[in-house]
């Protein structure tokens, strides 16, 4: 059984994909609305975003489960990568001189919905990351690499 920092960062891997669903929902929805983009740049982006939304989910089933190498692919992969990608934008607006304070005040209600799910989305990757790495995860994948190891020597051994 994973300790519980692994068990709490699977969940938040498991709210920051649900989050990146919503936010997908969102985007989809205000792009047909107001036809600003057409039905092949709708495909492209779900066909992009659903696989790595379930490439996610089982990395993250592999991570709790104790295997190192879907720590390193979340933490890379999603961790870095991933946020960057949803904060660069952000970022570049306050670049631009757009304060949070202007961004509120001229946002609407679909506009909250989806800072909010990036807020949370965001906080969920990141405290995942965190969590991962404590020293009770560290020795879970530790022990849970020695474990398979073990296992693989024990199976090459009866099939001798």
């Amino acid at each position: 059984m994973p300790p519980g920092p692994v068990r709490v960062a699977f969940a938040l891997w498991v709210t920051a994909v649900a989050a990146g669903a919503v936010e997908t929902v969102l985007a989809v929805g205000r792009v047909a609305a107001d036809g600003s983009g057409s039905a092949a740049e709708i495909a492209v982006g779900l066909a992009v975003r659903l696989p790595v939304f379930a490439g996610a989910l089982l990395v993250a089933l592999r991570m709790r489960r104790g295997h190192g190498w879907a720590r390193t692919v979340l933490a890379l992969g999603l961790g870095v990568l991933g946020t960057a990608s949803m904060v660069a934008e952000p970022i570049h607006a306050l670049t631009q001189g757009r304060t949070p304070g202007v961004v509120l005040a001229e946002a609407g209600a679909m506009d909250l919905v989806f800072g909010t799910s990036r807020v949370v989305h965001v906080a969920a990757v990141l405290t995942a990351v965190v969590l991962m790495f404590l020293p009770a995860a560290d020795s879970y994948f530790r022990l849970s690499r020695a474990d398979r190891a073990h296992a693989g020597r024990a199976h090459a051994d009866r099939a001798r």
